[in-house]
C-alpha cells in the first residue's frame, strides 16, 4: 500500500508541478509540451493524429480539442495526409519549435530537480526496470 500510494501521490504531484511551471513561464501545458516533442522527433515535423494520440496516451477526441487549441495559438497546423487522403496530420510550426526551445530548459530543470537528482544511479535503474515491466504487462494484456 505504501508503494502504491507513494506512486499515485508522487507522480500526480510531479506532473502538476511540471505542468504549472510550463504554464506560468511559457504559456503551454505539459500535454502541449509532449505533443511538440513528439512532432519534433518526427523527421518532417508531422505525425498522424491517430499516432499522436497513441503516443501521448490520449483519446482521439481529447487530442483533437487540444490540437485545435494549439493550432489557434499558432504552435501546430493540421493537414490531410497525402498518402491516403483520409488521415489528418499535425505539423509543428516555426512558432511551435520556438516555444519548445524556450520551454525545454524549464521542463528538463524540473524533471532533474524533482526526480533525477533525488535518486542515485541504482534507484534510477530500478525505476526504469519497474516501468519497463509495467509497460510490458500492459502491452501484453488482452484488448478490452
Amino acid at each position: 500500500m505504501r508503494a502504491w500510494r507513494g506512486f499515485i501521490e508522487g507522480s500526480q504531484r510531479l506532473m502538476e508541478v511540471l505542468n504549472r511551471e510550463l504554464q506560468s513561464l511559457h504559456g503551454i501545458s505539459l500535454a502541449d509540451y509532449r505533443i511538440l516533442v513528439m512532432l519534433t522527433e518526427s523527421p518532417d515535423g508531422s505525425v498522424r493524429m491517430s499516432e499522436l494520440a497513441d503516443g501521448i496516451l490520449s483519446s482521439r477526441s481529447r487530442l483533437t480539442h487540444q490540437v485545435r487549441r494549439m493550432e489557434a495559438d499558432g504552435l501546430v497546423a493540421r493537414s490531410t495526409c497525402v498518402e491516403d487522403g483520409r488521415g489528418v496530420l499535425a505539423l509543428i510550426t516555426p512558432l511551435g519549435r520556438e516555444k519548445l526551445a524556450e520551454a525545454a530548459p524549464t521542463h528538463v530543470r524540473g524533471v532533474r530537480s524533482y526526480l533525477i537528482d533525488l535518486l542515485d544511479d541504482t534507484e534510477l535503474a530500478t525505476v526504469a526496470t519497474v516501468f519497463d515491466k509495467v509497460d510490458a504487462a500492459l502491452d501484453a494484456r488482452p484488448p478490452v
